[in-house]
Parts: structure tokens; C-alpha cells; sequence
């Protein structure tokens, strides 16, 4: 952000969390937008994909909620595109039957999703929610000092600078993905079920179906064998969770 953009952005000297949202629905854009002006959040609005893309390299943001089925560009191109370079955090709307965009969306990276109609006030809790869990994550909070590196094997997380490496390779992760890696690696060997897995990453007070962290751990193996193809340190235990393989503590 530019000097004057962040000054723009601030308020009493405390920086406002700045959200895209896009979609092709003007209503949703003028409703939601409002509510979230509420709150104090700066919105950035985008009628389609392919302006959403133009407007976002000139301008990042903090958090972006994207409609999937838009003219030109629909969501799931911009989240491509978006993931080729950047691990903003990103909330899908999705269409009240089409289940399989919800699970296609999670496996392409994408942090949470609400389906269409939705409740603006709970949009604003995920909206925060996530926020909280990036600052949390990138912080000094319950999981250490703000400059903790876990060490495991070939795997390096940097908490403080949200920096994954495997076998010296950096690989590019969501918030979601960072805290679900770091949750497992933290206690190598611990099976950690879904709840658990679902309080680490989103917190105790929101609810996601348990197929939520499966697509996020699907993407986590997925990205790991790019650079590593025979990676197999994220285990699954059919009926209880997933851990992390305990050979790989130092």
C-alpha cells in the first residue's frame, strides 16, 4: 500500500483491514459492502473476475470474498490466478447446490466458504475470524514467541514470517494450510482429529463440516509433492484424524 493509500486507510492511527469483494449480483456488492463499512473494513468491489484481477495487482488487500460463477472470469480462474503469487486469504460464495464448487474451492486453496443466500453478520464473523487467525499466526500468541521455527526433518515453519520450506524449498501457503501443518508438526506422532484440526485453524466458535479440513489437507499433500513427490509425512488414520510422522522429530 502507498503512503497516501495507508493514510487513506487509517484510522486514529490504527490500519483499517482492507476486503475485495467480488461479484457479479450489484445488490450483493452494495449490501455487503455497506455492512462491512460498518465495521470499519475498507471494500474494494469488483463487478467480475477479470476486473477483479486488474483492480488487485494494482491494489492488494487483506482479504478477498469471491463469488464462484461470474461472467468473463469466474471464481475459480481468479483463484488460480491469485495463488500463482499470493496466499491472501480467501472466502468463497457459493451456490446453494453445488457442493462439489465448495469442495473444489477448498482444494484449490481457498480458506472458508459460505453458501448463497447467506447472512451478512455471519460473513463478517468468518471475515474476522480469519483475520484474527493471520495476525494470530504471524504474532505472539499460545504457540510461542513471535520469531518460533519448527524444525522437522526436511520441513522448516517459520511462525513468525509465515514462511514454509521443505527440503529447503519454500512452498506457498494459505493461512488455513499454515495453521494445519503447524498444528500437526508441533506434536509429531499425536493424532489430532477433525474437531481439533477444525478449532486450530478456524477457532472454537465457528462451525465447518468435517469434508472442509479433508480438501485443506487433500491441497497441503498436493503442494508438499510438487517439490517432493515421494512426500508422505502427513498421515491419515482412517475413522480418527491425521499426524505427523514422528520419525521426523529433531
Amino acid at each position: 500500500i502507498g503512503l497516501l493509500s495507508f493514510k487513506e486507510n487509517t484510522i486514529r492511527g490504527v490500519r483499517m483491514n482492507s476486503i475485495a469483494l467480488v461479484d457479479d449480483d450489484r445488490n450483493i456488492l452494495t449490501s455487503v459492502s455497506m455492512a462491512l463499512e460498518a465495521e470499519e473494513f475498507e471494500v474494494d468491489t469488483y463487478i467480475d473476475g477479470a476486473d477483479a484481477m486488474r483492480g488487485l495487482s494494482r491494489k492488494p488487500v487483506d482479504l478477498v470474498v469471491l463469488d464462484i460463477k461470474m461472467p468473463r472470469m469466474d471464481g475459480m480462474e481468479v483463484l488460480t490466478k491469485l495463488r500463482e503469487k499470493s496466499a491472501v486469504p480467501v472466502i468463497f460464495l457459493t451456490s446453494k447446490d453445488d457442493e462439489i464448487d465448495e469442495v473444489l474451492g477448498l482444494r484449490m486453496g481457498a480458506d472458508d466458504y459460505l453458501t448463497k443466500p447467506f447472512s451478512q453478520r455471519l460473513l463478517i464473523e468468518r471475515i474476522k475470524a480469519l483475520l484474527r487467525r493471520r495476525d494470530l499466526d504471524m504474532s505472539d500468541g499460545p504457540g510461542g514467541p513471535k520469531d518460533e521455527a519448527i524444525q522437522r526433518g526436511d520441513l522448516l515453519l517459520d511462525t513468525g514470517r509465515h514462511q514454509c520450506a521443505w527440503q529447503g524449498k519454500p512452498l506457498n501457503l494459505t493461512v488455513t494450510e499454515f495453521l494445519l501443518l503447524k498444528t500437526l508438526a508441533n506434536r509429531p506422532g499425536h493424532v489430532k482429529n477433525r474437531d481439533q484440526l477444525i478449532d486450530a485453524a478456524y477457532g472454537e466458535h465457528i462451525y465447518v463440516d468435517d469434508r472442509t479440513i479433508d480438501s485443506h489437507i487433500k491441497r497441503l499433500r498436493k503442494k508438499f509433492r510438487v517439490v517432493d513427490p515421494e512426500f508422505s509425512e502427513i498421515e491419515t488414520l482412517y475413522g480418527v484424524g491425521y499426524r505427523y510422522r514422528e520419525k521426523h522429530v529433531t
